[in-house]
C-alpha cells in the first residue's frame, strides 16, 4: 500500500484551529455577543506560551481559561492571541499560540472542539458550565456560571475518527 503523502488529519485540526482564531478574532473586534463565553483549554508547556512565573508553576501542564466577564486587552494574530484575565484578583497577561490550544467550547451555543493531546471537550465543560477540578486551571474572576440559563453540554468535534490507528 502506498504512503499517503497528504496529512489530511493535520489539515483538519489546523483549519478548525482556523475556527478558535476568527471567533476569538470576532470577539476582539466586537467584543461577546449575546450569552457567548468561551472555555480554551492550552498546554502551558509549549513553544511559545507566556504566562507568570506562578501560574506556569501550579499549572505546569495545562490550563483552562474563561473568556466571559472580565477579560481585557485580547488581541488576535494568524498564530497566537493575548489576553489579560484576572487570576485571585490580580491581572495577569497571557500568550497562547493556536497550536497549544487543546480544547476550544462555547456552552452557550453547545459547541467544541478537541485536538490532538486534549482533554475531551465534556469533562472541560460539566454540566455546571465551571472547569472540572483542579486540573482544569483558573478562570477568569467572575466568569463563572451566571445562573442565568440552564446547564448545557457542549457539542463535540472529535477528530480521532480522521486520524490513522
Amino acid at each position: 500500500m502506498a504512503e499517503d503523502g497528504l496529512k489530511y488529519d493535520r489539515m483538519v485540526e489546523d483549519a478548525l484551529r482556523g475556527v478558535v482564531a476568527r471567533a476569538l478574532a470576532e470577539v476582539a473586534e466586537h467584543g461577546l455577543p449575546g450569552e457567548h463565553h468561551f472555555y480554551i483549554t492550552f498546554r502551558t508547556d509549549h513553544p511559545g506560551v507566556e504566562l507568570a512565573g506562578h501560574l506556569r508553576q501550579r499549572y505546569p501542564h495545562e490550563m483552562t481559561i474563561v473568556v466571559q466577564f472580565q477579560f481585557q486587552e485580547l488581541i488576535v494574530t494568524d498564530e497566537a492571541f493575548s489576553v489579560s484575565l484576572s487570576f485571585g484578583g490580580i491581572q495577569e497577561r497571557l500568550h497562547v499560540p493556536f497550536a497549544a490550544v487543546i480544547a476550544f467550547a462555547d456552552p452557550s451555543v453547545r459547541f467544541g472542539l478537541q485536538f490532538e493531546g486534549g482533554e475531551t471537550v465534556k469533562d472541560l465543560v460539566p454540566a455546571a458550565e465551571a472547569p472540572a477540578g483542579p486540573a482544569a486551571g483558573p478562570q477568569a474572576e467572575g466568569s463563572g456560571d451566571s445562573g442565568d440559563s440552564p446547564p448545557q453540554q457542549a457539542t463535540v468535534v472529535a477528530l480521532d475518527s480522521f486520524r490513522k490507528k
